[in-house]
């Protein structure tokens, strides 16, 4: 399990669903009378095993948690509370509800920037938190630490065994202003604000103080391996990504093949898969949805580079709109898919704005790959398994492919 301090989890949703990375984006029309009709982006979560399948109607959902939310604020309950109860109830498996502070920290997330000090951390298997990567230039860059590192402490609280979720709310300052916003939800801190970090390195352990800033998120990245090989590493499809992606296939001209890694990819914008998928295939279909009923189909744009051999890394942390292009790219033949099975998180929320502000994300529909899976709940099998050495077999199978 790994996160980075862009993504915290809501504190409420902790306790219901189980959300670790949700990315938002709210048109003003269709946020208030939840008319939209082509799935730009979509949540991206955990599900609640305990939720059955959908037996209502997307529309027959949607109203009853409207329903729920007025009810409550009528008699001067917690709209938000209601809502999660009529979602629970109606079986959504992915359904989700968030005040307006919150939906506000998603959109902001989706938008490519955060509040922060720039690390990314993972637990390790005997419950360290160990720092996997540190954005350059960001406080915590400038504090001297570095990827392998341990994290001890945050504010003084020990963050061994914990979730990376919590810990990620720890470095963002939730809750700090408890009580602040206008729904009483806890808000993150501003940038600014000062978190006093315990870390180790090779035995020794020692603190820094940072200050929390504005920062710009890095989710597509670019290295050569020695055999002249571009790696692509998107960690996540935010505003951006799909363009970065195609740039990066353009300032590839010597490149001898590509290896688009989407190893941890929660998803994200749809539209952003798109565009990534238009830097390796000449138009044609991508995949077919439904919403409410009608069925839509998304294309790639002509002109990406269909000559070069292509490998896609997956994992079990590839989810949603990382899937949708997993299974473009081999459904057309243009990618050999190395890794383990994704996820298997094929639906598509949309947002709808309740009375108090709040927003609920219910399923709408479902996609399929450009053959007709379907990939929710049954993930993408890989064309060829690979578990710690899967770049390098990536690179193995590209070899051959350049014969």
């Amino acid at each position: 399990m790994s996160g980075r301090d862009l993504f915290s989890q809501p504190r409420r949703i902790s306790r219901g669903a189980a959300l670790t990375l949700v990315f938002a984006s709210v048109l003003a029309t269709g946020a208030a009378t939840g008319s939209f009709d082509d799935p730009r982006r979509e949540t991206t979560a955990v599900a609640n095993p305990s939720r059955s399948n959908p037996a209502s109607t997307p529309a027959d959902r949607e109203q009853d948690v409207a329903d729920a939310a007025a009810e409550a604020m009528a008699e001067g309950k917690s709209p938000v509370e209601a809502a999660e109860r009529a979602v629970s109830r109606s079986g959504d498996r992915w359904g989700a509800v968030y005040s307006e502070g919150e939906y506000e920290q998603f959109e902001e997330a989706l938008d490519g920037e955060y509040t922060g000090v720039g690390l990314w951390t993972r637990l390790e298997r005997d419950g360290r938190i160990e720092v996997t990567r540190v954005q350059d230039g960001s406080p915590a860059a400038r504090a001297g630490i570095r990827a392998g590192d341990r994290l001890v402490r945050v504010d003084g609280e020990k963050v061994d065994g914990r979730p990376v979720t919590e810990v990620v709310s720890l470095l963002r300052g939730d809750a700090i202003d408890e009580g602040t916003g206008s729904t009483g939800t806890p808000k993150s801190a501003a940038a600014g604000t000062k978190v006093r970090l315990e870390l180790e390195r090779d035995g020794r352990t020692w603190s820094a103080t940072l200050r929390r800033a504005r920062l710009s998120t890095e989710d597509v990245t670019v290295s050569r391996t020695a055999g002249g090989v571009s790696v692509i590493t998107v960690d996540a499809f935010t505003k951006g990504s799909g363009d970065l992606v195609r740039a990066a296939v353009e300032q590839s001209a010597d490149a001898a093949g590509f290896v688009l890694d989407l190893r941890g990819n929660a998803g994200g914008l749809v539209s952003e898969a798109v565009t990534a998928a238009s830097a390796f295939l000449d138009g044609g279909l991508v995949a077919t949805y439904d919403v409410k009923g009608r069925q839509r189909a998304l294309h790639a744009e002509p002109g990406g580079d269909t000559t070069r051999p292509l490998v896609t890394l997956v994992d079990g942390g590839t989810m949603s709109a990382a899937e949708l292009l997993t299974g473009a790219l081999q459904d057309r033949g243009r990618a050999v898919v190395v890794g383990s099975r994704t996820f298997g998180k094929g639906s598509v929320q949309m947002p709808s704005r309740l009375p108090d502000g709040s927003v609920a994300e219910l399923t709408v529909g479902h996609y399929r790959t450009p053959s007709g899976r379907g990939v929710d709940g049954r993930g993408i099998t890989p064309d060829l398994e690979a578990d710690e050495d899967a770049l390098r077999r990536a690179e193995t199978v590209l070899s051959g492919l350049g014969q």
